[in-house]
């Protein structure tokens, strides 16, 4: 009977180990798979909306814009879980070349392959393809500096060890800015370099420091712009003074952001309902761009602001609980980059819209129409999703699954 009871207790904990070993093989993280299609299919959802009359009168049919923005989400999902299939691991052999390659790749903007479109010459054309090359400059930021910060250790602490990783950092955001003339995408390369040595830095009290004393100092800025200049040849400056006074300048560069006050100021509760906006016929400039989220305060209303932020805050938490998760330094920091950089670009643009700040021209994630955006945060959630697969997950507490 006892030898009985101990073989029953033996075949019991090798079907346990089984089945731990499967759980940690098997992990995937299926929701946030599932948050990124849900805001990709509500991004079509309103992407027709806001474009299908400007379709129709442009080009002759209303689903132009999502037609290709759809071909385009599908493909990039597809391109994410083949990259999710990959160890992340892999990315270390190729940094510097990823590194180099972001640096060359916006230096060729300034030659004959440049691209101008809006009055900016941001882009690469590839024959019947173009792209932002400073999309890729913030993917390298995040893998390069992500390996730089293991590779350092310790020496991270020191000062050699910052400004080795903040010039790595400077250099792709000084890119972004003299090359593409981006200053928005160099702000959110700087910052990404900053969150990351933040995160891996053992202090913190000189980062709140250096963070207080450039608040004060963009407080000085603002406000000495506000009372000693009415208008600048500077369009950056004309920017900051739109947004200070966009009444003053209705007639002009503040009449997008004042469209954008009136679509959100008319939506109420509830909103006028899906496709029944006004301002989008004709009153807001390119409203399927960076403004998108103006239309849809308009149509679904506050609640639907708020569906909005509930769906961006659940992937921000998952991507929080991967990098919390994740096996090793590397994998963490890799997704607390993205993490920064899709929260980033979320509070930019909605900050925008609701004019909390200057216009920066920074897309909704996911939502925005645009193929370069799309292609390139579809990537690093394949990344993130590569990074989830290694989470033991047996050992790992999940209260929101």
């Amino acid at each position: 009977m006892d030898e009985t009871r101990q073989q029953i207790r033996r075949m019991a904990s090798a079907a346990g180990k089984r089945s731990t070993k499967k759980k940690t093989q098997d992990y995937y993280d299926f929701s946030l798979l599932a948050v990124i299609i849900v805001l990709t299919g509500f991004g079509l959802i309103m992407l027709y909306s806001t474009t299908a009359y400007s379709a129709q009168s442009i080009y002759g049919s209303d689903m132009y814009y999502f037609s290709r923005q759809a071909q385009i989400s599908a493909g990039c999902i597809i391109m994410a879980l083949m990259i999710s299939r990959f160890d992340y691991h892999i990315l270390t052999r190729f940094t510097t070349i990823l590194y180099a390659a972001a640096i060359v790749l916006m230096a060729l903007v300034r030659t004959p392959l440049g691209l101008e479109s809006h009055g900016a010459k941001r882009w690469i054309g590839l024959g019947p393809l173009s792209f932002q090359p400073s999309e890729i400059a913030k993917i390298a930021v995040i893998v390069c500096l992500s390996y730089s910060i293991v590779r350092m250790g310790k020496q991270i602490a020191t000062g050699r060890g910052f400004m080795v990783l903040l010039l790595m950092g400077g250099a792709q955001a000084a890119g972004a800015m003299f090359l593409t003339d981006n200053l928005s995408t160099a702000i959110i390369i700087f910052s990404i370099t900053v969150g990351l040595i933040f995160i891996a830095h053992p202090r913190t009290v000189p980062f709140l420091l250096v963070f207080l004393g450039i608040a004060v100092l963009v407080i000085v800025f603002v406000t000495f712009l506000s009372r000693s200049l009415s208008s600048s040849s500077d369009f950056r400056l004309m920017r900051i003074l739109v947004w200070l006074h966009p009444e003053d300048y209705a007639s002009s560069d503040g009449y997008q952001t004042l469209q954008a006050l009136y679509a959100i100021g008319s939506g109420g509760f509830f909103g006028r309902g899906l496709g029944n906006s006004i301002q989008k016929i004709s009153s807001i400039p390119e409203a399927q761009n960076d403004m998108i989220f103006s239309i849809i305060c308009e149509e679904l209303g506050v609640f639907g602001a708020v569906l909005v932020l509930g769906l961006f805050g659940y992937l921000l938490y998952r991507l929080f609980f991967i990098a919390q998760n994740a096996p090793d330094l590397f994998g963490s920091l890799l997704v607390s980059g993205i993490f920064i950089h899709i929260a980033l670009q979320v509070i930019l643009n909605i900050s925008v819209v609701l004019n909390l700040m200057p216009n920066t021209g920074v897309t909704l994630p996911f939502i925005s129409y645009g193929g370069t955006a799309s292609l390139f945060i579809m990537a690093e959630m394949g990344l993130a999703l590569s990074v989830s697969r290694s989470i033991r997950f047996q050992n790992v507490a999940d209260p929101l699954f």
